[in-house]
């Protein structure tokens, strides 16, 4: 559930104090903008109160997972790799001509697309499925090189994608482990 902090800032100093009460039932985010609409209205906190807040962003960075900047660069590789699925289809558009051709190249363009918004969420697991379809599509590459040499634009879509895809694979796995305590 989100907190619209704009409703806050409507409230009086009153109000928000009811929300950084140690006994209160509002939402963790709630109270830290409560904090932070007081602290900009100028009031002073007891060391109870600044206590309560410090807590709260201490359990805030607790719960929040950090998302290593391998997973947001790999994420932003494969998202144009994806884009380059969309220019191939749109150069290469007379050979869709029936539904089940559609069919699969959406399906295809979203897997790429989906692969790519998990790798930036963080999920650890991606990397294998990366790397899985990765050596799958090794089989495929003597078709790229034909398909290079029959139409050099899709040849060269094809393989700045493979290309982008492994420098994906290569950044996620390069993420460090996470170690729980």
């Amino acid at each position: 559930m989100s907190v619209n902090k704009n409703v806050l800032e409507k409230m009086s100093s009153q109000e928000l104090e009811k929300y950084i009460k140690p006994d209160t039932k509002f939402v963790p985010q709630a109270i830290q903008y409560a904090f932070e609409i007081l602290e900009s209205r100028g009031k002073e906190f007891s060391p109870e109160e600044i206590e309560r807040r410090n807590s709260l962003l201490i359990e805030k960075e607790k719960t929040e997972p950090t998302i290593h900047a391998n997973h947001i660069k790999a994420a932003n590789l494969i998202y144009l790799s994806g884009a380059l699925g969309v220019a191939n289809v749109i150069w290469n558009y007379e050979t869709i001509n029936s539904g089940l051709a559609i069919f699969i190249a959406i399906i295809t363009i979203s897997f790429i697309f989906g692969i790519g918004y998990l790798a930036g969420k963080g999920t650890e697991w991606i990397k294998y499925l990366l790397m899985i379809l990765l050596i799958l599509g090794v089989v495929g590459f003597p078709s790229i090189l034909i398909t290079l040499k029959i139409d050099p634009v899709l040849g060269i879509i094809n393989i700045i994608q493979t290309i982008l895809q492994i420098w994906a694979a290569v950044l996620l796995f390069k993420v460090p482990k996470t170690v729980k305590l």
